[in-house]
């Protein structure tokens, strides 16, 4: 099978084709023909090392001091069932579903393995693959975070970085859960933004939202813009700071400020949880939820794809689209 592996941390031409052995599904587990895959922020970071600061020495100790020990980025993607193990039971070969590997990875080729407990739903009908692979990515990471913050019905919510694949997630299901949603984006974004349900729009290139007098419930900056002595001023009483883009400081420090200041800071990894996947999944198919996808790559183009997103100018999410195989 084809995969495109990243042998060394660097820019996007480092990232190469191989051919690689199919891999066979154990007795629990799918094997998933790739149809689509995205390449994340996740990806950039990994094969970039670049990521807040205080974190490269950590991140190396986790992924590879010299060169990423998983070489096969892709952390979500939609396919075929292609075959399943002698016990799997609740899929079937032909079947269409999503995947999210998370910080396993390897969706960037031809087949995947998945345990069939594992992060992974049938694809929602009303989605295309290259739609259904975006679904995850973003999707886990508000939902991680919006539930770890707490949201309530009628609250007012801030999306710092509204129109990336976190934003874009984050105000739809913010405002399916009842808030009264403001998006953080430039001023060509808005539009989408406001389309996705927030009810107010701030281009940062013209107003600073931490100026404008207004108090917000609940925060989440996905950009990592707007960190608490920023953002301190527009908390409502007994706010909510969720810091999605955190640097090893200010991640060290919310414990403290939630215990001295009378607002609460969240900040940390993302906790994936299984159900996550399908949830969305339910959503999407129900249409309170639709992934945001800017450019679509066939497969063989990958490295221009990454070369897009470490430009840093994306909306939404960026689409590998797979054609199948014999």
């Amino acid at each position: 099978m084809r995969a495109v592996v990243c042998e060394r941390y660097g820019p996007p031409e480092l990232l190469r084709f191989r051919e690689l052995e199919q891999p066979r599904p154990r007795r629990q587990e799918l094997l998933i023909q790739v149809r689509a895959t995205t390449v994340s922020s996740a990806d950039w970071r990994v094969r970039s090392l670049t990521v807040p600061a205080g974190f490269g020495p950590i991140l190396r100790l986790v992924l590879g001091l010299s060169r990423p020990r998983q070489p096969i980025l892709g952390t979500e993607l939609a396919g075929v069932v292609a075959a399943v193990g002698r016990d799997v039971r609740r899929f079937r070969v032909g079947d269409r579903v999503i995947a999210f590997r998370d910080a396993a990875m390897g969706c960037h080729a031809d087949y995947v393995c998945m345990p069939e407990d594992g992060a992974l739903a049938p694809t929602p009908a009303n989605l295309s693959d290259a739609e259904a692979a975006a679904l995850c990515f973003g999707g886990t990471t508000a939902l991680d975070f919006l539930r770890r913050g707490k949201l309530r019905p009628g609250e007012r919510v801030l999306v710092n970085g509204a129109s990336g694949a976190v934003g874009t997630a984050a105000v739809q299901l913010a405002r399916h859960g009842g808030a009264l949603v403001t998006g953080v984006c430039s001023g060509p974004r808005a539009e989408l933004v406001r389309s996705l349900g927030a009810s107010h729009v701030i281009d940062y290139t013209r107003e600073d939202f931490t100026r404008n007098g207004e108090r917000y419930d609940l925060i989440l900056d996905t950009v990592g813009t707007a960190p608490f002595r920023r953002s301190r001023a527009s908390l409502a009483s007994g706010g909510r700071l969720l810091q999605v883009l955190a640097d090893l400081p200010e991640m060290l420090l919310a414990p403290w400020r939630s215990l001295t200041t009378g607002y609460t800071v969240i900040a940390g990894p993302v906790a994936v949880r299984t159900e996550d996947v399908k949830r969305l999944a339910q959503l999407a198919e129900a249409g309170h939820y639709r992934p945001v996808i800017d450019r679509r790559y066939p497969f063989e183009q990958i490295v221009a794809a990454h070369r897009y997103v470490d430009a840093g100018h994306k909306v939404g999410n960026v689409v590998i689209t797979l054609q199948p195989g014999p």
